[in-house]
């Protein structure tokens, strides 16, 4: 091999990669910063609403992750651990940041060299007018010249086998800004599935809620047709003892075909809502209809808010860390395009044997090889180059505006939820009262027409007045829910991963 290894060739070509591998600390384009979101010093700064909506916060602490264990509900809690094993958005947005992941491998596999083998066994023939034939005309004595076309024309076996390497020098960082790119992808990947799963666990406990104030509405209805039921009854018997005309009468019937009309409605939305539920848990529309039409249990009071610190709440959003990982990798994506404008150096090798002859094949003389960079110069190209650059730069300037966006975005759905809370609980507590009041008027209306004070058309108003207020109580107790669940969700509370060990109330 003393031919590879000459000494004048061999001290040029590695001085040549000294000289190279020097260069190559430089890498061209913006560093990336991570930026500070702006934050207010309490939860109260930063608010639109009137001063009677203030939230009563616990500054300091952090709500739980498992927030819906909050409801005291083992029926949610299954459904729950359910949209956390089969939800078909989860598993969407898990495979999506499985494909970041490889696709951050395939880009860091930039660093190393390629390394091929090949090998080839052809049986070819030569043309005898062909250009390596024409050499011939010139040098061959007049005599030889078919002889030797004869034999160059001959069919023959090519047996070949050898090995070739490559490796392109990152010079101006462009692999190094393609691997930062790809593990800024990486983290908005993970940011979005942090968000699917907050999303997935919100959907499942509002719709639960809202199926829970249907099945509340429909069962109240029913009640409020039987008593308006009981109350035509009397109205008819009056009637026909001449005690009444007949306006009453027709009112009365107007009122109940008027409610039992609602009622279809009703019945139709509990479909619905069993329907949305099983399709976030990727079950069949039918599936979970025995199991959510069993009785609805009793409602946990809601804990206080305990909200811990305003800048700690914005950085843990799903939405924010996935804006700042768009911006990281718009800005990656910079020195990508700026590497382009300059040279890049490519090192190859190879070797390998080749032989006609099937006995020679593996003898030293057959060897071939070749050593050497490559180099490429841009050199004109209309502008593309350059307007890359500026264009990765627009784009990195449109993140930077997103990111901010974002940010505003959090706090302003913050502020909304809260005073959504406060007000929903401020509503809560006044209905209570209602149903209080409404209860104690149909109770003493009851008492006096036991004593014959008061007729039974009282007894019913007056019951009627109680349902009506336990059907506001009702839709107030499932918004509230919803309320909570709103508030976690703006703060970013991504619950854990659950199993069903902890999920287990049994």
């Amino acid at each position: 091999m003393s031919d590879i290894l000459h000494p004048n060739r061999s001290f040029i070509f590695l001085a040549s990669c000294l000289v190279v591998l020097t260069l190559g600390g430089c890498t061209v384009g913006p560093d990336f910063g991570k930026p500070t979101p702006q934050a207010p010093d309490d939860w109260t700064s930063w608010r639109s609403s009137d001063d009677s909506l203030r939230a009563s916060v616990i500054a300091g602490a952090a709500l739980p992750e498992v927030w819906w264990r909050a409801f005291d509900d083992p029926v949610l809690d299954r459904l729950e651990q359910r949209a956390f094993d089969a939800g078909p958005d989860l598993r969407t947005a898990a495979l999506r940041f499985a494909q970041a992941r490889a696709q951050r491998a395939t880009t860091a596999a930039q660093w190393g060299p390629d390394v091929n083998a090949s090998a080839g066994v052809t049986r070819q023939r030569q043309s005898e007018y062909g250009a390596g034939t024409r050499l011939l005309d010139a040098v061959a004595a007049p005599g030889n010249r078919e002889e030797l076309v004869e034999l160059l024309s001959e069919p023959f076996t090519l047996y070949q086998a050898g090995f070739d390497a490559s490796w392109e020098l990152d010079l101006w960082g462009r692999v190094r800004r393609s691997v930062e790119a790809a593990d800024a992808d990486v983290a908005q990947q993970a940011a979005l599935l942090d968000l699917t799963r907050l999303t997935l666990a919100s959907d499942v406990a509002r719709n639960y809620f809202d199926l829970r104030t249907t099945q509340s509405q429909i069962r109240l209805t029913r009640e409020d047709i039987a008593t308006l039921q009981d109350r035509l009854g009397l109205l008819e018997a009056q009637v026909s003892a001449g005690m009444i005309n007949h306006l009453s009468l027709e009112q009365q019937r107007a009122e109940l075909s008027t409610l039992r009309a609602q009622l279809p409605d009703l019945l139709a939305q509990e479909g619905v809502n069993i329907n949305q539920i099983a399709l976030l848990l990727g079950e069949r529309p039918g599936t979970l209809r025995d199991e959510l039409i069993a009785p609805v249990p009793a409602t946990a009071a809601l804990p206080d808010l305990a909200l811990g610190l305003p800048s700690e709440v914005a950085l843990r959003r799903p939405d924010i860390r996935a804006a700042q990982a768009r911006l990281h990798s718009a800005t990656a994506s910079i020195g990508i395009a700026k590497a382009d404008l300059y040279p890049s150096i490519r090192l190859g090798a190879q070797f390998g044997y080749e032989s006609y002859l099937s006995g020679e094949f593996a003898d030293w003389g057959s060897r071939t090889w070749s050593i050497g960079p490559t180099l490429s110069l841009p050199i004109f190209d209309h502008g593309r180059r350059k307007s890359v650059v500026q264009l990765r730069e627009l784009q990195q300037q449109e993140a930077a505006v997103n990111y901010q966006q974002t940010v505003l975005r959090a706090w302003q759905e913050i502020d909304d939820a809260l005073s959504g809370y406060t007000a929903e609980q401020q509503k809560l507590e006044e209905l209570e009262r209602r149903v209080h009041a409404a209860q104690q008027a149909y109770e003493l209306a009851q008492a006096r027409y036991d004593g014959g004070v008061a007729d039974f058309i009282t007894v019913l108003d007056t019951q009627r007045g109680y349902v009506a207020a336990r059907r506001d109580l009702a839709v107030s107790q499932g918004r509230l829910n919803n309320r909570f669940v709103m508030v976690n969700k703006v703060l970013g509370n991504v619950p854990a991963r659950i199993t069903s060990q902890t999920t287990s109330r049994d």
